[in-house]
């Protein structure tokens, strides 16, 4: 009974709940988007089984949005949210946690002074490389019920859920299959969170200058700085993220099946390219920075509104103890 008030008094507690916050806000305002980026980063798919030609790419986004609605229902945009919306609100309460406690650990001179750009650079690529194990094997499991109607994946036919996925993955694939993709995952994540927090910490304080210090800057500042983060770590990590949806996407195949497709990281840039263009390392990009904008304006803007919230009702409470 005594674990949440002491929980909560202490900085670590209330940043950790303030990032469960943040994250839930953005898998909720950035989910179908995310949909859309999935299926567009996957190869084109056989017209039929018996078919050697490709079915046709809808154009853009649009046009593979107004598919989705026409052949899926609405619903399909939200098909698998439910696990990130559960784990990502997690996953992101560590990140922020994880991300306070290593620039606190960074910052030598122990002053009240915010911690220099160096500093939150590599606290987070010590982020981005840590939480991989907790996100890994959540958007392996995303990513297979984003893709359980486009084309052959491996899995019956009717739907399942994500633990029903999750349980089918360590079925055919063994535990290790729940971790394909990790490796990619941390390349991807490790310097693009270093880029992540640097471009919010520099954005802020362009946009508000001395907000680093006081913490007062608006909430139009911290919408638009969240926004500024997250599209400029898609756009250092996205070739990787390409690689690692088509990684992801890949089940082990059973008896009678055609083996893998792409047989690791390198193998999986060389075929793309070399069957796609180049262009194909950024296809959908589009849709992915739209959605970055969206997503991490509002993780930012709940944590920080949280963060407040939660810091203010501590200082409150304390003051009626005395």
């Amino acid at each position: 009974m005594e674990f949440w008030p002491e929980f909560m008094a202490n900085s670590w507690g209330r940043e950790f709940v303030a990032g469960g916050i943040g994250g839930m806000a953005g898998v909720i305002s950035g989910y179908p988007l995310d949909t859309l980026r999935i299926r567009l980063q996957q190869p084109p798919t056989p017209a039929s089984s018996n078919a050697s030609t490709l079915a046709r790419r809808p154009p853009s986004a649009i046009g593979l949005l107004r598919s989705i609605v026409g052949r899926e229902g609405p619903a399909a945009l939200y098909r698998g949210m439910a696990a990130p919306l559960a784990s990502v609100s997690f996953q992101n309460a560590m990140v922020f946690q994880v991300y306070a406690v290593l620039s606190r650990a960074f910052d030598c001179k122990k002053t009240n002074e915010p911690p220099s750009y160096r500093n939150v650079a590599l606290s987070g690529v010590g982020t981005g490389g840590l939480q991989t194990l907790i996100l890994s094997p959540v958007e392996l499991v995303k990513i297979r019920l984003q893709l359980q109607m486009v084309g052959n994946r491996g899995y019956r036919s009717r739907r399942l859920g994500p633990i029903e996925m999750a349980r089918e993955i360590i079925r055919k694939e063994g535990v290790k299959g729940i971790y394909r993709g990790l490796m990619i995952t941390i390349l991807r994540d490790a310097p693009a969170h270093g880029v992540y927090f640097w471009s919010y910490e520099y954005a802020r304080e362009k946009l508000h200058p001395g907000c680093r210090k006081n913490g007062q800057e608006s909430l139009g500042t911290m919408l638009v700085a969240g926004g500024l983060a997250g599209v400029a770590s898609w756009i250092v990590c996205y070739p990787l993220d390409v690689v690692k949806s088509r990684l992801q996407a890949q089940s082990m195949p059973e008896a009678g099946q055609p083996p893998p497709k792409y047989n690791g990281i390198v193998d999986c840039f060389r075929k793309s390219v070399r069957e796609e263009g180049v262009a194909v390392l950024f296809r959908g990009l589009g849709t992915a920075v739209t959605r970055a904008f969206l997503v991490n304006g509002a993780i930012f803007t709940a944590y920080e509104l949280a963060l407040r919230s939660l810091f203010n009702s501590n200082e409150a409470l304390t003051m009626e103890e005395t």
